[in-house]
C-alpha cells in the first residue's frame, strides 16, 4: 500500500510545461549549496559576488534544489537483499554479520560467579518477599482499566497480549533497562557455552516477538479498512486538485519570465551601477587605508627629527595622534601591533627629556650673567616646554626652577665674595682660607659696598625670575581660557541643537496640519536653526549613498598633517604662535593651583634671596662687627637694607621677614649701645660739671635754630668760614635767652641724635623713645642730687651751692622742658595709634620736671628766709636810721639779684622776689610784734616806717623791680 502511492502527486513532462526540470547542464548541476532567498531585497552590502550571485525568484526558478527530490520510505527502510527470516533477532536486525563469537576474558577482572552474589541474595530474598506479599494484596491501578476497555472494545482483546513497554512513546532499545526487560539474558548462551536449551529459549522468544508483530499489523489494517471510504475520497478529489495546481503553475510560470525581462531590463542595470559605486568607494577606502598606514610608519622618524629641534609639543600631538588613529581607524593591522607600544615608550622618554630639558634651561637661565639685562632667556623654547609638561600632565615643574633658585641664591654671594677678596690688597687668600674669614677682614667700607653689590645682583636675580615665572604662569592661563571658551562653545552647541530640534518638531506639526512653512513663519522667513535643518533635507536625490564610515570624495582623505584633535591658535607672551589642544585634559582647578604654585614660587624666591642675605649678614656679626658701628654706619647700613627689602617687596609683592627680623634685631642691639653710650656720656658730664654759665658755640646755636624752623635733625656740618663766629654767652631759642651750661648743649644734641635715628630707622621708634624718656629722667635725678641736693660739693668739690647755681640748674630745666613738647610731636608722628599710649611718658617727665623747677624756686626762697629769720631776729628799733640790719638786708637782696637777673627772665625775678618780699614781710611783722611796735604814729613807727622806706627804695632800685608792688602795709597788725 505504500509502494502504490510511492510516485509524485505532480505528473512528470518533458514539455516546457512541467513544474520543475532535473535535465540541467552539468556546469549548473553542481552548483554550491546557497541560502534561500530573502523576500524583501537588501542594501548592497560592499561584496561584488554577493550582488551577482544571490538567489533569486525569477532568475532561479528552473534550477534543480534539494526539495525536488522524492523518495518512498518504505522502499528506503526494505532491504530485497536480506532474506525474509534469520536465524535469530539480532541478524534480522542488524545483518548477518552479526554473529555470536566467544569473548576472550579479559586478564585485568576477576572471574565472577554466582557465589558472589550470595550474601546479596540472601540480604534482598526478605524484602522480595514483602514487597510480593504487598503485590497481592494491592490491586494494580491498570486492571480496572485493562478491563474497562476489554469491555468496550474487544478489537484491543489481542493487543493486551502485547507489553506495555513496547506502546511507551518513549521506547528506546539503547536504554539498558528496556533492553534487559525486552531481551533478558536468561534466554541466551552463558559463558560455559551453547547448549540446546539456550537455543530453545531463543527461538521461542523470536517467535513471540513476531506475533507481537502481526497483532499490530493486523490492528493497523483493521484501522485502515474502518477509514478506506475517507481515503478513497480523498484520492478521488487528488485529480481535481492537480488540475487547479497545473492551471496555477502555468500562471505562475509566465508571471515569471515577465518578472524576468523586467528585471533584466530595469533592475540589472541599476544595480550593476550602485554594485561598482560602492565597489569604487572600497577601492578608495583601501587607498586611504594604505596612504594613513604609509603616514603612521612616518611617525618615529618624525618624531626624532622633531626632538632634535626640541619640537616637545610637536612630537607629543604626533603621538597622540598616531596613537588615536591606531586605535580607531588601523585598529586590528597586524603590521602594527608593536607600534603602540612604540609610542608609549617613546612619550615616556620625552617626558624624560623634557624634565631634563627644563632643568637645563633653569640653570642657563638663572647663572648666565647678572646685568642690568632682564630679558628673558629663549622664551620660545621656554613656552614650548611649559606646553609639552602641561600636555604630559608634569605639574610640578616648577620644583626643579626652586631649586635652581636655591643653588643660584649662593653661588651669586660667593662670587660676589670672591671678586671683592681678590681685589683687596691686605687680604692673603694663601693665609685665610676659608672664605667667611676672608670677609670678616674688611672694613666697614669694603664690607658695605660688597653688601651693596649683593644686593644689587639679588634685585636683578629677582627681577629675572619674575619675568620667567610670568611667561610660566601666563602660558597656564592661556590653557585656563582655552578650557573656558571650549566649554562657552559647548554651551552655545548645546543650546543650538535644542533650537533646531524645536524646529524640527514645529515643522512636523505644521506639516501634519497640512501648513506651508513659509506661511507659519511669515513672508517665508526661517530661523537660522530651522534654515539649516531644511538645507539638509532637501539635498540632490542624485547624491550617493554612503555609509557613515565611508568616503565619499579623496579630498575627506585623513591625513597625520591634520588630525582629528581640533587646535586653536593662541599668541605667547614672546609673539610665538602656539597650538593648544584639546586633549590636554587639565581642570580648572589644577591649573589655578598650578598658578598659585608658581606665584608662590616668586614669594619663595624672595625669601631665598632675604634668608640667604641675613646668613651673610649674621656671619660679619659673629665678632661683634655690627655691634661697633656708630650712628652714622648703622644708618647707612640700614637705609640700605630698607631700601633692598623695599624693591624686593615691589618686585615679588609679598614681604619677608626674615632680613626685617634681622634689622630689627641688629637695631634693638644698635638701640641698646647706642643708649648706653649717650647715657655714659651724659653720667660722665654730669660728673664733670661745675653748673657755671658755658658760652654757647655757634653750631649749638644753629642747632637750637633748626629746631625752630621744624627740623628736628642735626644740621650738616658747614665749611670753615673765613671768620669764625663767636661764642654767644646765651642760648638764643624762640627770642628768649636761655643761660646754660655745657652739659645741657650736649644733652639737646643727643636728644635730637636719637630723633634722627627715629627718621633714619623707622622701626626703632618705640624703642628710642623708651630710652629717650629713661634719658631724660636720669638728667633729672641726677642734676636734683647734684645741685638740690649737693652731690657736686663731693664729686666735683664746689665748695658751695650757690644761688646762681640754683638758678642756672633751674633755667636748664625750662631749656629741657621747652623741648620736650617738640619731641613728643615728633615721636606721635611716627608712631602707629595703637602706640600711642607711649606718649604719656612725656607728661611724666613734663610733670617732674616742673616739679624740680618748683624745688629750686622754693630753694631759693628758702634761702632768703632763713636769712631773714637770722637778721630780723636781732632787730631793734631805735637809731641811727636805716639801721644796720636793714643794711645788710637790702646788701642781701641785692646780691640775690645780681646772682639771678642775668640766669631768670624778668617775670620769673619778680615772682621770685615778691615770694622773697612776703617772706620778709612776714618775719618783719613777727618781729614787730614782739617788740610791741604798733603803727600809732609814735616815734618807734616812725623808725619802723624809716626803715621800710629804706628797704623799699634799695629793693625797687634794682633792675626790673622797679613796678613791684610790695604792699608793706602787711607789717602792721590790723586794728580790731
Amino acid at each position: 500500500m505504500a509502494s502504490s502511492h510511492s510516485s509524485s502527486p505532480v505528473p512528470q513532462s518533458n514539455s516546457s510545461d512541467a513544474f520543475f526540470k532535473k535535465e540541467m547542464d552539468a556546469t549548473k548541476r553542481f552548483r554550491p549549496v546557497q541560502s534561500l532567498p530573502d523576500v524583501c531585497p537588501k542594501e548592497p552590502t560592499g561584496d561584488p559576488s554577493n550582488l551577482c550571485d544571490s538567489p533569486s525568484l525569477v532568475v532561479d526558478q528552473q534550477r534543480w534544489t534539494i526539495y525536488h527530490s522524492k523518495v518512498n520510505l518504505p522502499a528506503a527502510l526494505n532491504d530485497p537483499r536480506l532474506a525474509k527470516r534469520e536465524s535469530d533477532f539480532f541478524t534480522k536486525t542488524w545483518g548477518v554479520d552479526f554473529v555470536d563469537t566467544e569473548v576472550t576474558p579479559s586478564f585485568y577482572l576477576p572471574q565472577i560467579t554466582k557465589e558472589h552474589f550470595a550474601l546479596y541474595q540472601q540480604e534482598i530474598t526478605p524484602r522480595e518477599k514483602v514487597h510480593e506479599r504487598c503485590k497481592n494484596i494491592c490491586t494494580p491501578k491498570d486492571t480496572f482499566g485493562r478491563t474497562l476497555l476489554h469491555t468496550h472494545d474487544k478489537s484491543r482483546t489481542d493487543l493486551e497480549q502485547v507489553p506495555k513497554i513496547f506502546m511507551k512513546p518513549d521506547f528506546a532499545l539503547e536504554d539498558s533497562l528496556t533492553f534487559n526487560t525486552v531481551l533478558p539474558w536468561s534466554h541466551f548462551s552463558t559463558a560455559g557455552g551453547k547448549g540446546n536449551r539456550d537455543a530453545a529459549s531463543s527461538k521461542l522468544l523470536q517467535e513471540k516477538l513476531s506475533h507481537y508483530l502481526d497483532i499490530v499489523e493486523v490492528n493497523i489494517a483493521h484501522q485502515i479498512s474502518l477509514r478506506s471510504e475517507a481515503f478513497f475520497h480523498a484520492m478521488t478529489s487528488q485529480h481535481e486538485l492537480q488540475d487547479y495546481l497545473r492551471k496555477t503553475s502555468q500562471a505562475v510560470k509566465l508571471l515569471r519570465e515577465k518578472i524576468s525581462k523586467i528585471d533584466k531590463v530595469m533592475c540589472e542595470g541599476s544595480l550593476r551601477v550602485l554594485r561598482l559605486s560602492l565597489t569604487r568607494n572600497n577601492c578608495i577606502k583601501a587607498y586611504n587605508k594604505l596612504k594613513l598606514m604609509a603616514t603612521v610608519h612616518q611617525t618615529q622618524p618624525t618624531v626624532q627629527l622633531l626632538l632634535s629641534t626640541s619640537e616637545f609639543v610637536g612630537a607629543l600631538d604626533l603621538i597622540a595622534t598616531t596613537q588615536e588613529v591606531l586605535q580607531q581607524e588601523l585598529q586590528g593591522i597586524h603590521s602594527f601591533r608593536h607600534l603602540g607600544s612604540q609610542l608609549c615608550e617613546l612619550e615616556k622618554l620625552i617626558d624624560k627629556m623634557m624634565i631634563a630639558e627644563f632643568s637645563t634651561y633653569a640653570r642657563n637661565d638663572l647663572n648666565r650673567p647678572l646685568e642690568d639685562d632682564c630679558q628673558i632667556l629663549e622664551e620660545e623654547r621656554l613656552v614650548s616646554l611649559v606646553f609639552g609638561l602641561l600636555k604630559q600632565r608634569k605639574l610640578n615643574f616648577y620644583e626643579i626652577y626652586g631649586d635652581e633658585m636655591i643653588n643660584t641664591a649662593k653661588n651669586i654671594i660667593k662670587q660676589c665674595v670672591v671678586n671683592t677678596v681678590s681685589q683687596i690688597e691686605e687680604i692673603d687668600t694663601e693665609v685665610v682660607v676659608k672664605l667667611a674669614d676672608q670677609m670678616r677682614m674688611m672694613n666697614f667700607p669694603q664690607w658695605f659696598d660688597l653688601l651693596k653689590n649683593i644686593f644689587s645682583k639679588f634685585t636683578i636675580f629677582l627681577k629675572r625670575i619674575k619675568a620667567t615665572l610670568n611667561t610660566i604662569r601666563s602660558v597656564v592661563f592661556l590653557v585656563l581660557d582655552k578650557n573656558q571658551k571650549n566649554r562657552d562653545l559647548e554651551d552655545t552647541l548645546q543650546k543650538n541643537s535644542a533650537k533646531e530640534s524645536l524646529v524640527d518638531t514645529e515643522v512636523a506639526y505644521l506639516t501634519h496640519e497640512g501648513m506651508f512653512i513659509s506661511d507659519a513663519f511669515g513672508e517665508g522667513e526661517l530661523p537660522a536653526g530651522a534654515a539649516d535643518t531644511t538645507s539638509q533635507r532637501n539635498t540632490s536625490p542624485n547624491s550617493e549613498p554612503c555609509s557613515s564610515d565611508s568616503v565619499s570624495e579623496p579630498e575627506c582623505t585623513t591625513d597625520s598633517s591634520s588630525s582629528k584633535e581640533q587646535t586653536s591658535s593662541s599668541v605667547t607672551p614672546g609673539g610665538v604662535e602656539m597650538m593648544i589642544g584639546d586633549d590636554m585634559k587639565l581642570t580648572d582647578l589644577e591649573l589655578v593651583r598650578l598658578a598659585n604654585n608658581i606665584q608662590e614660587l616668586l614669594y619663595n624666591a624672595s625669601d631665598i634671596c632675604h634668608d640667604r642675605s641675613v646668613k651673610f649678614l649674621m656671619a660679619r656679626a659673629k665678632d661683634g662687627f655690627l655691634e661697633k658701628l656708630n650712628s652714622n654706619e648703622f644708618v647707612t647700613l640700614s637705609r640700605l637694607m630698607e631700601g633692598f627689602i623695599l624693591d624686593t617687596e615691589q618686585i615679588c609683592g609679598k614681604k619677608s621677614m626674615s632680613l626685617r627680623g634681622a634689622l630689627q634685631s641688629q637695631a634693638n642691639r644698635f638701640v641698646n649701645r647706642f643708649h648706653e653710650e649717650r647715657k655714659t656720656k651724659l653720667s660722665l658730664l654730669l660728673d664733670n660739671e661745675r653748673w657755671k654759665q658755658a658760652e654757647v658755640p655757634a653750631e649749638f646755636q644753629d642747632l637750637v635754630d633748626s629746631v625752630s624752623d621744624g627740623r628736628i635733625s642735626l644740621p650738616e656740618k658747614k665749611p670753615a668760614a673765613t671768620e669764625e663766629r663767636k661764642p654767644a654767652e646765651f642760648l638764643i631759642v624762640e627770642g628768649q635767652k636761655y643761660a646754660t651750661v655745657g652739659t645741657v648743649l650736649l644733652l639737646i644734641r643727643i636728644i635730637l641724635e636719637y630723633c634722627q635715628c627715629v627718621d633714619n630707622i623707622p622701626s626703632i621708634t618705640t624703642d628710642m623713645l623708651t630710652r629717650l624718656s629713661d634719658l631724660l629722667k636720669y638728667f633729672n635725678s641726677r642734676s636734683c642730687q647734684l645741685v638740690l641736693g649737693a652731690g657736686a660739693l663731693q664729686v666735683v668739690g664746689l665748695k658751695t651751692i650757690t644761688t646762681k647755681n640754683l638758678a642756672l640748674s633751674s633755667r636748664c630745666l625750662q631749656l629741657i622742658v621747652h623741648y620736650i613738647p617738640i619731641i613728643r610731636a615728633h615721636f606721635e608722628a611716627r608712631l602707629q595709634p595703637k602706640q600711642f599710649s607711649m606718649l604719656r611718658h612725656f607728661d611724666h617727665i613734663t610733670k617732674d620736671y616742673h616739679d624740680h623747677i618748683a624745688e629750686i624756686s622754693a630753694k631759693l626762697v628758702a634761702i632768703m628766709d632763713s636769712l631773714f629769720d637770722k637778721l630780723l631776729s636781732k632787730y631793734e628799733v631805735k637809731a641811727p636810721v636805716p639801721s644796720a640790719c636793714f643794711r645788710n638786708i637790702c646788701k642781701q637782696m641785692a646780691k640775690m639779684h645780681e646772682a639771678i637777673y642775668d640766669l631768670l627772665p624778668e617775670e620769673q625775678t619778680q615772682m621770685l622776689f615778691l615770694r622773697i618780699n612776703a617772706s620778709y614781710k612776714l618775719h618783719l611783722k613777727r618781729q614787730l610784734a614782739h617788740l610791741n611796735v604798733v603803727n600809732d604814729g609814735g616815734p618807734l613807727n616812725g623808725l619802723v616806717t624809716s626803715d621800710v622806706a629804706f628797704y623799699t627804695g634799695n629793693l625797687q632800685a634794682l633792675k626790673g623791680l622797679n613796678n613791684l608792688d610790695l604792699n608793706m602795709a602787711e607789717i602792721w597788725e590790723q586794728k580790731r
